[in-house]
């Protein structure tokens, strides 16, 4: 199969600069890299491709090969060196991956975890917004060090990466260089580790946190805390702590979106002749007409009793659905005046629109079942 083209591949055209092809494989790595992509099958592919294509129009020998003969300058011995993509990639990582992740020198101290923290809520208080105080179990920085993981408050130089922060793996034909492991990329090793956190700078700590949670949040809805997540090894950066909203279930409302929904349950004679009520909102109680004649089912809206976003815009709505209740544990006297109001409806549907829809229905259903 052929391969395609090393400028398709990158983005670029023919004429592009040393910095500008350099920005666009660093895009391009950043997106596919296999460990920021981990469910994705063809992003590892296409990193190898982007990085095959960067090695080879990266540097100006197999460049000018390759704007010259293509492909098949490094395809049975026109002189490549090992074929495209084959070379000590070392270098192209080296300096790609330690300007993304640490420039140049030694690579960047890793910063803090960030933490996620599940808060549920009733639907009270995510509407109308809430303080809550609440326990989380993090990595602090020791105390008897200052976070620094050294009994003395010295360091000295790594002598795993001499004080580079880096050392190069060799896997097989490819020589990768990654942050060294024993001084995490700093170039800087603690001679006498602390005795309370044993050199690692933190402890674990049980800490009391206190949030606002603004009215209008949903379920899903995440609070950022700055600074609040795990502290970094050596003192480093501390991590980011993530508040997530979970909404309770409500006895009486259910929240879709701005919009509150209810249940009005009412006696059929209410349904038939009409009445006035009073339903529950957040605010209180409201008072609603119900019209004669009123069917199960049918939605009564009070505008701008619902809910009003966290992100602004219009208040949403109370709906609220009646529900016609059929009478149970009928009195003697009850059940002989149903009867009698029974008596008095004919056999022409006027009563009851929806049975007769229901009975033309049936009708065509057995029509076509039986033809």
């Amino acid at each position: 199969m052929s391969k395609r083209d090393y400028y398709e591949i990158l983005g670029v055209d023919r004429s592009i600069g040393d910095a500008e092809l350099k920005k666009s494989f660093r895009r391009l790595a950043m997106k596919y890299h296999p460990d920021r992509c981990p469910d994705d099958p063809h992003a590892q592919e296409k990193f190898k491709e982007a990085k095959e294509a960067y090695e080879v129009l990266s540097d100006p020998e197999k460049r000018s090969m390759y704007d010259q003969y293509g492909h098949a300058a490094f395809e049975g011995g026109m002189g490549g060196r090992g074929g495209a993509g084959f070379g000590d990639m070392g270098d192209i990582f080296g300096d790609i991956f330690g300007d993304i992740f640490g420039g140049g020198g030694r690579a960047r101290q890793r910063r803090g975890a960030d933490l996620r923290y599940i808060m549920e809520l009733d639907l009270e208080e995510a509407v109308f917004g809430v303080e809550r105080k609440f326990d989380i179990p993090t990595q602090v920085n020791c105390h008897h060090c200052n976070g620094s993981g050294s009994e003395d408050g010295k360091t000295v130089t790594c002598k795993t990466c001499n004080g580079h922060g880096r050392v190069r793996m060799q896997n097989g034909i490819f020589s990768i260089q990654q942050a060294c492991p024993h001084c995490a990329g700093s170039g800087r090793a603690i001679e006498k580790p602390c005795k309370r956190c044993h050199g690692d700078g933190r402890l674990e700590e049980t800490r009391t946190l206190s949030v606002r949670i603004p009215a209008g949040v949903d379920n899903g809805d995440r609070i950022r805390l700055t600074g609040q997540g795990e502290a970094g090894p050596a003192g480093s950066e501390s991590g980011d702590l993530y508040v997530e909203v979970r909404v309770r279930e409500h006895a009486i409302f259910q929240r879709d979106g701005n919009n509150l929904y209810c249940e009005v349950p009412i006696r059929f004679s209410q349904a038939a002749l009409g009445a006035e009520l009073q339903v529950p909102t957040l605010e209180g109680e409201v008072g609603i007409t119900i019209p004669a004649e009123t069917q199960t089912g049918q939605q009564f809206t009070l505008r701008g009793r619902g809910v009003k976003s966290v992100r602004g815009g219009r208040t949403g709505d109370l709906i609220c659905r009646v529900m016609v209740e059929t009478p149970v544990r009928l009195t003697r006297e009850q059940r002989d005046l149903l009867e009698k109001l029974e008596a008095t409806f004919s056999d022409d549907d006027q009563h009851t629109p929806r049975a007769k829809t229901w009975a033309d229905g049936l009708k065509q259903f057995w029509s076509r079942v039986t033809s």
